[in-house]
């Protein structure tokens, strides 16, 4: 809960608890069992939560759960389906931090940079209809924006009653925008949000903002190197496509979805540039090859490391579809112009309805992400958003409107799509952490008086800290 709110129940509980010990000695005895059950019992005693496996981490308790959630709130009668979730357990002492990557919820340990910088518990949501976390059988007019922040307040309301101090959302691309429709529909259950490198398209068929972009990041070395290696990989088409055909013979490879090998070689070759920016920085500039002077091998390659072949075939779209579907009915998909390619392009960027099977429909809704918009530039609070400078996902940011409070778009120098408040610049850096140190309810007396003084509470933990960040072609944030 916000602030004000979370000091009345604080001082409900208070008086509550001063009322019972002035009863009964028998009472404070009765009550002392249940302060010393163990985290796991008390996660199993929330209805519909179970374990599927503890892993062990030095420091934490480490669970991966299934908790039920219904279909469709709006009709809890309808069914239920099981949601997978992590619980990197620290104390209950310590603020929680609710992580959504938008996708599959990795199943390892793993610690979000505000984890890391409040030392505290992490829950992490599997995001609804990524497997297995998938009704059966799948009505896919039940997974929008708005059902996954239900999602999210009803395990955030059964795990308050265990985890009581401050709470702060979090997430990465489409994890950011998760943890941003949250807070939109749910604005009283976190303390703050911390949103990164989150896309905001507002209008969907409005994108010149990205053709702006990719006509001025990095240089223009770097730039026409790029679009010549991708117009060079259309030019080849039919050496590299006969490679591509061997390469999914070999590998098991179908392409019904997408509906045919040349329009999947053409939407990985489109991926090129976009994918480059999004992981790469400017100083890989370098291992790009010249494309006039390149080997039908060296431009596959090149292809192949940065889009991915594997992408846009059903076995490579399978995981994603969930993500199509919203994108195409919800979220949005950039459409960018790229007039190098012209006159060799025969599908240009292709739509998420190309990526989805047929057998499931899809009707885009032009209001939800204008809606969003709308209500952060008016209504946000204690809200981060962070985007990295080349990211190619930036061009279209979360902006603040004068009604906010205490809220800050920053945008780390330099960076790609794996941005985040330590690759700030110094005093954006210090603010930042102090902020979300203030949010979590957690900041020492130092950093209150002077944000330069703040600094992550945890200890660096390089298996625990590592993004795992996958290489996803552009049309996945």
């Amino acid at each position: 809960m916000r602030k004000t709110l979370g000091w009345l129940l604080s001082l409900v509980v208070l008086i509550g608890t001063m009322g019972a010990a002035g009863s009964t000695a028998q009472a404070a005895t009765a009550a002392e069992p249940a302060a010393a059950t163990d985290i796991k019992d008390q996660i199993l005693g929330i209805a519909g939560m179970s374990l599927i496996e503890e892993k062990p981490y030095p420091g934490y308790r480490f669970f991966v759960l299934n908790y039920e959630q219904p279909v469709d709130h709006r009709q809890p009668w309808k069914g239920t389906f099981k949601q997978r979730l992590t619980l990197l357990h620290k104390d209950v002492s310590r603020p929680s931090v609710f992580f959504t990557s938008g996708y599959n919820v990795n199943t390892s340990p793993r610690r979000s940079e505000p984890t890391t910088i409040v030392d505290g518990n992490q829950v992490s949501l599997e995001y609804r209809f990524f497997t297995p976390s998938r009704p059966d059988p799948a009505n896919w007019s039940n997974l929008d924006i708005w059902q996954a922040a239900s999602d999210q307040h009803r395990l955030f309301t059964a795990l308050k009653k265990i985890y009581k101090k401050n709470w702060l959302a979090t997430g990465g691309s489409k994890g950011g925008m998760t943890a941003t429709y949250y807070e939109r529909f749910y604005p009283r259950d976190m303390d703050g949000v911390v949103a990164y490198v989150a896309p905001n398209d507002v209008v969907n068929n409005e994108d010149s903002a990205y053709d702006r972009f990719f006509a001025k990041v990095g240089t223009k070395e770097c730039r026409d190197r790029l679009n010549a290696v991708q117009r060079e990989a259309l030019v080849r088409r039919e050496p590299l496509e006969a490679k591509y055909a061997v390469a999914a013979a070999e590998n098991g490879w179908t392409f019904t979805t997408v509906g045919n090998l040349d329009k999947a070689y053409e939407a990985v070759v489109l991926d090129y540039v976009w994918a480059f920016w999004q992981y790469s920085l400017l100083a890989d500039c370098g291992s790009v090859p010249d494309a006039k002077a390149a080997s039908d091998q060296e431009i596959w390659d090149t292809i192949d490391a940065i889009s991915g072949f594997s992408a846009y075939s059903d076995q490579g779209l399978e995981t994603y579809t969930p993500y199509y579907y919203q994108a195409g009915t919800q979220l949005g998909s950039p459409d960018i112009k790229q007039p190098h390619l012209k006159g060799l392009s025969r599908y240009g960027y292709q739509p998420p309805r190309n990526f989805v099977p047929r057998d499931i429909p899809m009707a885009f809704q032009p209001g939800v992400m204008a809606d969003v918009d709308r209500w952060v530039r008016n209504n946000a609070h204690q809200m981060l958003f962070v985007y990295g400078q080349n990211d190619p996902w930036g061009a279209e940011p979360f902006h603040l409107g004068y009604g906010v409070r205490d809220s800050y778009v920053m945008i780390a120098p330099g960076a790609n799509h794996g941005a985040n408040v330590a690759k700030l610049m110094d005093g954006e850096k210090a603010l930042a952490t102090a902020k979300i140190l203030q949010w979590a309810g957690v900041a020492p007396a130092a950093a209150l008086a002077d944000a330069g003084r703040a600094a992550p509470l945890a200890a660096p933990d390089p298996q625990l800290d590592q993004r795992d960040l996958e290489r996803e072609p552009q049309l996945r944030p």
